[in-house]
């Protein structure tokens, strides 16, 4: 079921980093490197409420969307305004929850509800993610990412869906 939150008061918290949870720790050791792996992933989760509090939330139009089943969130992404449409960012499912499709259902209800375009960068060696973009039709339009602050990645790729495939 889609879940929506439009405000850090709309959000489980502690259920959203169970999702992240491989994410916050990979980033807590590339930026904490000194730190134990619990405080690593206690710095990851901090930097991440602050960014949603501070960023994120603060922009007209930005929404988190959510996939929970049973009682718990299993697969979660954000959705900004970007160039002529949204961007579609930080998508993720959780470790014990993937490959049962879940990732792709998020992202077709989105789809479903969303007029316009949505744009998403993806890592280039992220076969999964590339896959289930694909499979819900959007298209490769550019080997490189320029993010909402002006930023270059050339280790990621831009792919859009139109809704018509294209």
């Amino acid at each position: 079921m889609l879940l929506t939150a439009t405000s850090m008061a709309e959000l489980d918290f502690p259920a959203l980093m169970e999702v992240y949870l491989e994410g916050n720790l990979e980033n807590g050791a590339d930026r904490w490197p000194g730190e134990s792996q619990w405080r690593q992933l206690q710095l990851a989760e901090e930097a991440f409420r602050d960014y949603l509090r501070q960023d994120f939330f603060s922009v007209p139009g930005a929404v988190y969307c959510l996939w929970q089943e049973g009682n718990r969130y299993v697969s979660a992404l954000r959705l900004e305004p970007y160039k002529d449409g949204l961007l579609l960012e930080a998508l993720e499912t959780r470790p014990d929850a993937r490959r049962r499709g879940y990732a792709g259902m998020l992202i077709r209800e989105v789809q479903s509800r969303v007029a316009g375009t949505l744009y998403s960068h993806v890592h280039k060696g992220n076969a999964a993610s590339l896959a289930v973009h694909r499979q819900c039709g959007f298209r490769r339009i550019s080997e490189i990412a320029v993010y909402i602050d002006g930023s270059v990645n050339d280790r990621c790729c831009t792919l859009r869906y139109t809704g018509e495939g294209k």
